[in-house]
């Protein structure tokens, strides 16, 4: 089915703008506490379920991993697919309802996991396990919206101001992950044993965002001036023209390759916390917490200082410098586990420098991406960059888990990691020259 590629008009005022960026920013902070609060609890609340299912024989160890990495992958997994498409669709009808239909779809998925959390592992493991996998496809179908975000923060930003603007999603995620584990501990705390309150309480948020986005959010799609585009509404080929471009291919392969190795180290974190630390739930929501903290100060405050004075090549080489000596920090911190050494001091420094990092990369690449990109096409070509960071998503928690299961040292994942980002240094360069 072919379409052509009108937009809706809207006003071009600096008001109009400002207002979008700040109601964009709250509508993604507010849905990100929901994200927030779930996945610190997620690996652990799924591997109780897997334990009743499969044995706990050496083979079983890996089976446990692989299911666990599956259906955490299952979220990317829908990203990766439906990212560009939400995109396209955007740049024909416009961006507000596309984030709204995410959002609304956000509070079903989150009911569900809820609903699934609640059920008895000892009879109904297998239900349970299923229901998960369907709360976490659906959400991720639902998730794949934050292009379509970028893509408002796009229409309402020169490109000189580009990676300020995409900052602001950083921030809101910072935000979100730092308060929402913090109410996830805070709802544990007020329901003990009913893991399907976080479920709840995130469905609660998405909802609330989306009463706000209803209420207040403008659309920032801009009438096309040029000459109409035929472009399908689903083109597997998106991806390989946007890797064939020689200005925007290197970049999204680098976020590709650093994200992946990100991964590495982000699904196991809950495991690791209580493996080699022996933290309780409430616990580990704090170190997810302050996780949350140092990505908020890093790119609502440190970024957008430096963003000044650095370009966005800059902030991608020192962001996998960064990346790289910390999950190759948390490495060493599982290895000293392994042996009786509890290192809290290395833990704090080796997520510093690791999220620190990220934030550094993500709006940079996600800016520079934006600025070599045509304004009829920016939904799509942000989209296809999503879509790769959800593909490392989908091949780092399976590729994570798997690794961490299978020694005692759980030493593979962050090896891996490591070596994936240092690996990426070469890239820069042709990044540059792009």
């Amino acid at each position: 089915m072919q379409e052509t590629n009108p937009a809706t008009p809207v006003p071009s005022s600096a008001e109009i703008n400002r207002s979008a960026l700040m109601i964009v920013f709250l509508v993604v902070f507010i849905d990100l506490l929901g994200f927030g609060i779930v996945l610190p609890m997620l690996p652990r609340i799924a591997d109780d379920y897997v334990n009743e299912l499969l044995p706990s024989s050496k083979t079983g160890e890996g089976l446990q991993g692989l299911v666990v990495g599956l259906l955490m992958s299952s979220f990317s997994l829908m990203q990766f697919l439906f990212a560009p498409f939400w995109g396209r669709v955007s740049d024909r009808v416009g961006r507000r309802p596309i984030l709204l239909l995410g959002l609304i779809g956000s509070v079903v998925f989150y009911a569900l996991f809820g609903y699934a959390a609640s059920l008895p592992g000892t009879t109904m493991a297998g239900t349970a396990l299923v229901l998960f996998f369907v709360a976490r496809i659906g959400a991720g179908i639902a998730g794949a919206t934050i292009a379509t975000a970028q893509a408002v923060i796009a229409d309402s930003t020169p490109p000189d101001k580009r990676k300020h603007g995409m900052a602001i999603i950083g921030a809101a995620f910072g935000i979100g992950f730092a308060f929402g584990p913090l109410i996830g501990a805070g709802s544990m705390e007020l329901f003990p044993n009913n893991a399907e309150a976080i479920g709840y309480v995130a469905a609660a948020l998405s909802l609330a965002a989306f009463a706000l986005g209803y209420r207040l959010l403008p659309e920032t799609r801009r009438v096309d001036t040029g000459p109409p585009q035929t472009r399908r509404w689903l083109d597997p080929a998106a991806l390989a023209r946007a890797l064939a471009n020689g200005a925007i291919g290197p970049v999204i392969l680098t976020f590709f390759l650093a994200t992946l190795g990100f991964g590495a180290f982000e699904v196991t974190l809950a495991l690791l916390l209580r493996d080699s630390f022996g933290l309780k739930e409430s616990q580990s929501f704090l170190i997810f917490s302050y996780v949350g903290f140092v990505l908020l100060l890093t790119q609502g405050y440190l970024y957008r200082k430096l963003a000044k004075r650095w370009s966005e090549v800059a902030f991608i080489a020192l962001g996998i410098v960064l990346m790289a000596g910390g999950v190759g920090a948390l490495g060493a911190v599982t290895y000293a586990a392994s042996t009786g050494w509890s290192l809290y001091g290395l833990l704090f420094a080796a997520l510093t420098s690791a999220v620190v990092g990220f934030a550094f990369l993500t709006p940079s690449a996600n800016a520079l991406i934006s600025r070599r990109t045509d304004a009829n096409q920016q939904g799509e070509i942000l989209g296809v960059n999503q879509s790769a960071s959800a593909l490392a998503r989908i091949l780092g928690p399976v590729l994570g888990v798997t690794l961490y299961k299978s020694t005692a040292s759980h030493l593979l994942p962050y090896a891996l990691g490591a070596g994936l980002l240092i690996l990426m240094l070469p890239m820069i360069p042709k990044i540059r020259r792009g």
